[in-house]
């Protein structure tokens, strides 16, 4: 049985997947490790047959993306110790024997390498990747999970199998590395940093800036959706109460505060309500929810929402019938009622947002069997 499992995810790295094998090898032999290779391959070159004869193990996933290479490569992997890399030699695999030396003491659960720790060499990394999106990313990363890590996207890192038994892994993209860092921290597992080198890649690179980045916040906003959309809800639809109250109380005719006092509440009563959405899609899912959103996901407390804006609808309907009444008493003519017809609006579309949304959240605690009698 092998001490160590090595999973490379490979897709058209047939320049470097050999190089990278025998770094890797070596590195084992170095520190008397029975050591196993695990090709998890998407290619459409001869990635997996140069890997196969240098001795690797080659695992076909049946989904393409970063994560599910991994997810593939944990069912095979049999060692007690699991290292992740890619293939494309941006990481020397020598590295990870200060990573395994810090979990055989017995110290740490999961080690990541840190190339802002350590070196990244010229044309390794893009600009705005290295001074703006791994840094942001990773502070607010540290800031909503208290990970207390430099580089939370480092594609080097290694872990023992019980800790990796204890995370919760599913995601099959990019958004991969982030989730392990959260699951990781959520569960408080002894996580160490080591100073890394990073190395320009041969070949076209595979990452998307935009796209990628997006992907990583998205998950942390599945995990945390307060910070991101309640809080900033309650304060659009706070100041939006306010103007539009403030403006249909005095009785004075100012329809461009009301549209746009009712285009915050609309707004902000979106962010709430997509605040639930992701609390219930991740209680769904299986991740960590926020207390919020669990006590708002109860089937009882959706019906009671469901009953307050049902009376927000039938405000709405009351105004909106007055204005069609003085509309047709005036024979259809000219009428100056623009403030009940917004107000009307208004309390429509939230009414309709609030049941649709109930709706919506319904479905997903139905069909995961949590609504209760």
């Amino acid at each position: 049985m092998p001490q160590v499992s090595l999973i490379i995810p490979t897709r058209n790295e047939a320049q470097t997947i050999s190089e990278c094998i025998r770094r890797a090898q070596k590195a084992f032999q170095e520190m008397g490790l029975d050591g196993e290779i695990l090709v998890a391959d998407s290619s459409t070159d001869k990635t997996a047959e140069i890997a196969r004869s240098h001795g690797a193990i080659i695992i076909n996933p049946t989904k393409m993306g970063y994560g599910n290479a991994y997810l593939a490569g944990f069912v095979q992997a049999r060692g007690d110790y699991i290292v992740l890399m890619d293939g494309d030699l941006t990481y020397d695999p020598s590295a990870m024997k200060d990573m395994l030396n810090l979990l055989m003491s017995g110290k740490y659960d999961l080690v990541i390498g840190s190339r802002l720790k350590g070196e990244i060499l010229p044309g390794a990394m893009p600009t705005l990747h290295q001074y703006i999106g791994n840094p942001m990313l990773t502070w607010i990363l540290n800031k909503l999970f208290s990970a207390g890590i430099s580089d939370a996207h480092c594609g080097l890192r290694a872990i023992t199998r019980p800790a990796l038994q204890m995370l919760k892994l599913k995601s099959g993209g990019m958004e991969f590395a982030s989730e392990m860092v959260i699951e990781a921290a959520n569960r408080k597992l002894r996580i160490a940093e080591v100073p890394i080198s990073y190395y320009p890649r041969k070949g076209k690179s595979k990452l998307h800036s935009f796209t990628d980045g997006w992907r990583h916040l998205r998950f942390m906003m599945l995990y945390r959706p307060v910070p991101f959309l309640l809080v900033p809800g309650l304060l659009v639809l706070f100041l939006g109460f306010v103007l539009t109250a403030g403006v249909y109380m005095q009785g004075v005719e100012r329809t461009h505060s009301l549209i746009l006092g009712g285009l915050m509440l609309v707004i902000g009563n979106q962010m709430l309500l997509a605040a639930l959405h992701f609390g219930a899609f991740a209680d769904v899912y299986g991740l960590t929810g926020s207390k919020i959103s669990k006590r708002l996901m109860s089937y009882h407390s959706l019906e009671k929402e469901l009953t307050l804006f049902l009376i927000l609808l039938a405000l709405g309907a009351v105004l909106g019938i007055r204005v069609l009444l003085s509309w047709g008493a005036s024979g259809f003519g000219a009428l100056d009622a623009a403030q009940n017809a917004i107000m009307a609006m208004i309390l429509s579309i939230l009414g309709i947002q609030i049941i649709f949304s109930g709706m919506f959240i319904s479905l997903l605690l139905l069909s995961n069997g949590q609504q209760d009698g």
